[in-house]
């Protein structure tokens, strides 16, 4: 029998030819010895991708979907993104220059912000509520991207006492069927806490509370999105989650149970966070390695400040695709 329900393709991940030391954008940031140390040892955070000279965020973008897309079509395209300038080359007619680079002219294109990391994994929420529609064919797809240039400004890309953000690009389909993806979407969850409203303006009072609570927020919608896939946290195989810091991933393990060993962090040190992607690029680093399995349900959890939480849980698959040559990989890709 072929699986029923909305389906996800793998991941395709995009990122920069170029790896920068994470001190040396703390330097640039103005940050003192005791802070860089604090990133290095108990924060985890190593590397960030940058875009190269000659290099730029459009093309991550355009190279991730049409992997995702692997020669075939899309109705919809939806753009989760953090950031509301990452480049020159963003503005203006760029829905429509992306479309036609994507063999995608007559595709709908939508953005998705002002919900900061949460951005991407709420395109995946979005696109499965489209596809769910009364009187959708389904055989319809839509094309998921995702991606920001954080080294546009040191400025956007360091936020105190949490993190670095990087470039990077990801990119999946979303298919109105389960049938021959390798995902299947079972429950999804959303939350927002409006203390927390004035993002990067927040009192140092505010943000202390906010690295407070945030992991319990997160484990809060987790939780509620594993009771609607009918599940308990306990059984959830494997936690994709949101690469701000160790201390972050050490705070979301206690407060939720999950054992360390079941949250993929294997990306933290070499690419560090990179705004709403982080949970896709785990999800991508896992099946890759060959940790997953069908049957596994995987959770992605991702938190942006303002302060907005999205969780979506997915079984494995097993896509059943006939042996054949290995797909070339592009530079850049992890």
């Amino acid at each position: 029998m072929e699986p029923s329900g909305v389906g996800l393709s793998r991941v395709a991940v995009r990122v920069p030819r170029r790896i920068e030391p994470v001190d040396d954008i703390l330097v640039r940031s103005g940050c003192g010895p005791l802070e860089r140390r604090m990133f290095a040892k108990v924060y985890g955070l190593r590397d960030s991708p940058t875009l190269a000279e000659g290099e730029r965020m459009a093309d991550l973008l355009v190279t991730a979907g049409r992997a995702a897309l692997d020669g075939g079509t899309a109705g919809l395209v939806l753009y989760g993104h953090t950031l509301l300038m990452a480049e020159v080359d963003l503005f203006g007619d760029f829905p429509d220059r992306l479309r036609e680079r994507l063999g995608l002219p007559g595709a709908r294109f939508f953005g998705v912000s002002h919900i900061n990391c949460a951005s991407v994994l709420r395109s995946v929420e979005l696109a499965r509520r489209y596809l769910a529609r009364p009187g959708a064919d389904p055989r319809e797809r839509v094309l998921v991207l995702g991606g920001d240039q954080g080294s546009a400004s040191d400025r956007g890309r360091y936020i105190a006492g949490t993190t670095v953000a990087g470039d990077a690009a990801v990119g999946l389909l979303v298919h109105g069927t389960a049938a021959g993806a390798r995902y299947r979407y079972l429950a999804g969850a959303s939350g927002r806490d409006t203390r927390f409203h004035r993002n990067m303006r927040m009192t140092s009072s505010a943000a202390a509370l906010f690295q407070k609570v945030c992991s319990e927020q997160a484990v809060a919608v987790l939780d509620r999105a594993a009771r609607a896939a009918g599940l308990g946290m306990d059984q959830l195989d494997l936690v994709m989650l949101h690469f701000s810091n160790q201390m972050f991933t050490r705070a979301f393990s206690s407060q939720s149970g999950v054992p360390k060993d079941r949250i993929c962090m294997d990306l933290l040190p070499e690419l560090g966070h990179n705004f709403g992607a982080d949970a896709l690029m785990a999800l991508e680093h896992a099946d890759r390695s060959g940790r997953l399995r069908p049957g596994d349900r995987c959770a992605l959890v991702a938190i942006g400040l303002g302060a907005y939480f999205q969780a979506v849980v997915v079984e494995v698959l097993d896509e059943r695709r006939p042996a054949g040559p290995e797909p070339t990989i592009e530079g850049g890709e992890f």
